[in-house]
């Protein structure tokens, strides 16, 4: 069983926050402990964005609880008039995270039987104890960079493996590839978009983040990877510009890698279309149906690499501009 940095921190904080409001003399020290569990959040932008959420519907409940125990009275009653009222301005507020939080504020001047000024003071010291001890632990998050570039690695292995399959069906029509690499790619750009937003809001100051870019760039990759595979069954392994499509794949198979090569292979992909279109005209009707295919995989293709391309030329940071700056 794995115990993960958010289950740690919980059972951690938790205790902590208890203690301290125990310590302070709040008589409701158990509801700082509530608090500290509703706070904890995956990342830390989350955790800013609950914490405010939660003090203003906390200070919100204060407020309708003041109101509407005294004028009503301490019954059943109140707390239905009570949530009828408080759980829609929440939401016109955009702080509905903060209503189960609230509640724990509601009960306890519910209990109470008689709101006095000491007693709303408590509560709000009950607020920051249990919030700021979840801020306190969520300023630490686990970096992602590791899991990225293991996805980043995974991802490479399967488009290289991708495009080499695709050299070997033109060539020999070898149907024994399952497309295996297609279902698991689709798998690793899901996590590592999951990872990427959870670790583009662990950095609040940092406005690039080049895993983002780079899993963005694979994903548009990866669709024109699908878009070619009807194309690349559809090819006669006789036509010589379709096995030189085929050495071409099996090149680019070997460079999948972060840098950038598809400047060099952009170069290439231009000698084979200077090839296609000094072929002859299509005689019968097959030889067109060949050529439009090969006509629409060099499209695809060309695009493929020209997303690497623009890739490479805008994944400069801040900081490699002022070096290249430096250095003109």
């Amino acid at each position: 069983m794995k115990i993960g940095y958010r289950t740690l921190k919980t059972a951690v904080g938790t205790p902590i926050s208890i203690s301290l409001a125990q310590w302070i003399g709040l008589s409701n020290f158990i509801s700082a402990g509530i608090l500290t569990i509703l706070c904890i959040q995956p990342s830390r932008k989350s955790s800013f964005l609950s914490a405010w959420q939660r003090f203003v519907a906390c200070t919100a409940a204060v407020i309708f609880s003041c109101i509407i125990f005294e004028l009503v009275g301490y019954y059943s009653l109140s707390i239905f008039l009570l949530l009828l009222l408080f759980i829609p301005a929440m939401v016109r507020l955009k702080a509905t995270p903060g209503i189960a939080s609230s509640s724990v504020v509601v009960l306890n001047l519910y209990g109470s039987g008689n709101i006095t000024l000491s007693l709303i003071g408590e509560q709000f010291v009950l607020i920051t104890v249990g919030l700021g001890v979840g801020l306190l632990l969520n300023v630490y998050m686990p970096s992602l960079d590791n899991k990225l570039k293991k996805l980043q690695s995974q991802l490479e292995m399967n488009f290289s493996r991708i495009l080499y399959e695709y050299s070997l069906y033109i060539r020999d029509q070898n149907d024994k590839w399952q497309g295996e690499e297609i279902a698991a790619t689709e798998d690793i750009l899901s996590e590592a978009k999951q990872l990427v937003i959870r670790d583009k809001d662990n950095h609040l100051l940092r406005n690039e983040h080049t895993y983002y870019n780079y899993f963005k760039m694979r994903e548009r990759q990866f669709e024109l990877l699908k878009q070619m595979l009807p194309l690349v069954t559809h090819l006669p392994r006789t036509d010589h510009i379709a096995l030189e499509i085929a050495d071409f794949f099996e090149h680019l198979s070997k460079a999948v890698h972060p840098g950038n090569t598809a400047i060099t292979f952009l170069e290439q992909l231009k000698e084979l279309r200077r090839e296609f279109h000094a072929e002859d005209l299509p005689e019968t009707r097959e030889t067109f149906e060949t050529r439009a295919h090969l006509f629409q995989l060099l499209h695809e293709m060309e695009e493929y690499l020209i997303i690497k391309n623009k890739f490479k030329k805008s994944d400069v940071t801040p900081w490699k501009k002022r070096k290249l700056k430096r250095e003109k």
